[in-house]
């Protein structure tokens, strides 16, 4: 219900632009339907459907925000248009089915406190056969990184500390610098090797129970530098219904893209960033291989568990 939080989103250029974007791309098939919007916010992106002909949009909100969202609605004169309605997704009563479904569902590393199973809960209820999903399709990526800088900022400025040893901080500065998964930037200079996919999700196929563990493989040759640890980030896409082959080849090759890569533009998401308690140095395409293992916490299903093994010149380690 903070304001800061939808602040940030909206300010988030990236993400509110790709939105519009996909909207006017898709007005065709957005003119005088029916949309659903999981999870609306203040309302934004009800209105960029509204503002595209949609015929009615249903505004699903949880938290208080609903409230302004509706004011918002009011003062845009929409209120013909756009239904507001302060409930969880899994709990309203939509009368109809609907043609479209719109939700800015992804979070940190794409899976944390993450709205997609949500927006699965809609689509089989009320999405009609054929109907369009934004986005389409996400993509869960990650890599090795280096990061001396952040390590030599956070861990060896205890080793001298105006002249004193402070050393015997080290231990428990790598556990409050490292222990937690770190969300910051990161620029493709960090990245030691090809991201690889951790998880594909079809928005119009993807099922509850696949989200409630996710694994993959890790298998990796890299370059000679220190490495820190792993990086995450994610693409979502925003291809329309699936129709003939050609058709679709044709769309997806116009389909916008958010991207959260360390090569795009920054968004509020910017990378999630698992560091080592300490770095392993690397000879030129020396292999690391393992795996990481990501699943749903049982006391809160938005949260989640991660767990990583690597191995590498001999070494093995898990966290």
């Amino acid at each position: 219900s903070h304001i800061g939080i939808h602040e940030e989103m909206i300010k988030d250029h990236v993400r509110t632009a790709t939105y519009r974007e996909a909207i006017i791309r898709h007005q065709d098939l957005i003119s005088d339907k029916v949309v659903l919007d999981v999870g609306c916010g203040t309302g934004i992106l009800s209105i960029f459907c509204a503002l595209a002909g949609a015929r009615r949009v249903y505004a699903v909100e949880a938290s208080e925000i609903a409230v302004q969202a509706n004011e918002v609605v009011k003062a845009n004169n929409l209120s013909d248009k756009i239904i507001v309605l302060h409930e969880r997704v899994e709990d309203v009563n939509i009368e109809e089915k609907v043609d479209i479904i719109i939700s800015e569902w992804m979070g940190y590393m794409l899976l944390y406190e993450s709205m997609l199973a949500s927006v699965i809960f809609a689509r089989d209820k009320w999405l009609k056969p054929g109907g369009l999903i934004l986005p389409s399709h996400a993509t869960l990526y990650m890599a090795p990184v280096t990061h001396t800088d952040r390590y030599r900022e956070s861990i060896d400025f205890w080793r001298d500390v105006y002249g004193i040893d402070m050393s015997a901080m080290l231990p428990l500065a790598k556990q409050c610098a490292f222990e937690e998964p770190s969300v910051e930037t990161i620029t493709g200079e960090n990245v030691l090797a090809w991201p690889f996919v951790v998880k594909h999700v079809d928005c119009y196929t993807v099922g509850a129970q696949e989200l409630e563990t996710v694994t993959a493989e890790i298998f990796q040759s890299m370059m000679r530098e220190p490495l820190h640890g792993f990086a995450f980030w994610f693409d979502v896409t925003f291809n329309g219904p699936r129709q003939s082959v050609q058709t679709k080849k044709r769309v997806k090759s116009e389909a916008p893209v958010l991207s959260t890569s360390p090569e795009s533009e920054p968004t509020h998401w910017q990378q999630t960033v698992i560091y080592f308690y300490e770095p392993i140095d690397l000879e030129q395409d020396q292999i690391i291989e393992g795996s990481v293992t990501l699943s749903q916490s049982k006391e809160n299903p938005r949260f989640l568990n991660i767990h990583l093994e690597y191995s590498s010149g001999g070494r093995a380690f898990v966290k």
